[in-house]
């Protein structure tokens, strides 16, 4: 019996330090990973550096260009935006400032000629300028091809700047802590700029999607479309009326709705 019970502990004591070897040896392959991968991130982070220095030209001048260059720097953990916001750690000299973080503001900074938030920060600007500008016309919703366009003609002080739209989705990003009310909203395949703090409702998302793909909506199209009782349809339309995002044909036999940007564009 004494016996059994020696062999029984010597199995729990050996179980125990296998146990510990196992997941010795598995903190060393975390560690040797670890180790592996920031080898890796270092070698992407110097070829994206010399790729900017050898491209910056481009990179200035083209807006696609300068949008496949951010997704290059997103991909491995670089915001543009983030990373110059702590750039001066870099210059203290600190040894918290190094890292991918900080090479993005280090990357932005040498090919923008200056802040990268100066540029969007730039971008922002006229895109609130061109917003209050044509908030009559469109209720305070503009497509982003149409601010693309507006940006290019230069109307703003400064003259015609060619960006992209994710150059515009960078810019109205920077305008979010300002509590601006500037928001990304997609309304069937477009995408638009709300410069207005109001949510659109599912009901009238469908209605500005009909809209875009017919031209126009009236009560009777969405009650024989959609099964709206009467009621509905005319609550959605009243509310994007009063909101100044549709306009009103009241000549034809049946009101019929348009939306001013498709009537601007025509």
């Amino acid at each position: 019996m004494t016996s059994r019970r020696g062999v029984g502990l010597g199995a729990f004591a050996n179980r125990t330090q296998t146990t510990q070897s196992y997941a010795t040896h598995g903190a060393n392959l975390r560690s040797s990973h670890l180790s592996s991968l920031q080898t890796q991130l270092s070698v992407f982070q110097s070829l994206l550096h010399t790729f900017a220095l050898e491209h910056g030209d481009q990179i200035r001048s083209s807006p696609e260009f300068r949008a496949e260059f951010a997704r290059m720097c997103n991909a491995i953990g670089v915001d543009p935006l983030a990373g110059s916001n702590i750039k001066g750690k870099n210059r203290k000299g600190g040894g918290g400032g190094g890292g991918v973080a900080a090479l993005g503001g280090g990357i932005w900074t040498q090919v923008l000629g200056g802040d990268v938030n100066d540029f969007y920060f730039e971008v922002a600007g006229r895109i609130v300028e061109i917003c209050r500008e044509t908030r009559e016309e469109n209720g305070g919703l503009i497509a982003i091809d149409d601010c693309i366009k507006a940006i290019a003609r230069g109307k703003a002080i400064g003259g015609g700047l060619e960006v992209s739209s994710d150059d515009i989705l960078r810019a109205v990003k920077c305008l979010e802590p300002l509590g601006s009310g500037f928001s990304i909203i997609k309304v069937g395949s477009k995408q638009f700029i709300r410069s207005v703090p109001k949510e659109l409702n599912t009901d009238q998302s469908v209605v500005l999607e009909a809209i875009q793909v017919l031209g126009y909506v009236t009560n009777s199209m969405l009650c024989d479309n959609l099964n709206w009782e009467p009621a509905r349809a005319k609550t959605v339309i009243d509310d994007l009326v009063a909101d100044g995002l549709v306009w009103v044909d009241s000549q034809c036999s049946e009101w019929e709705y348009w939306s001013p940007q498709n009537l601007l564009d025509g």
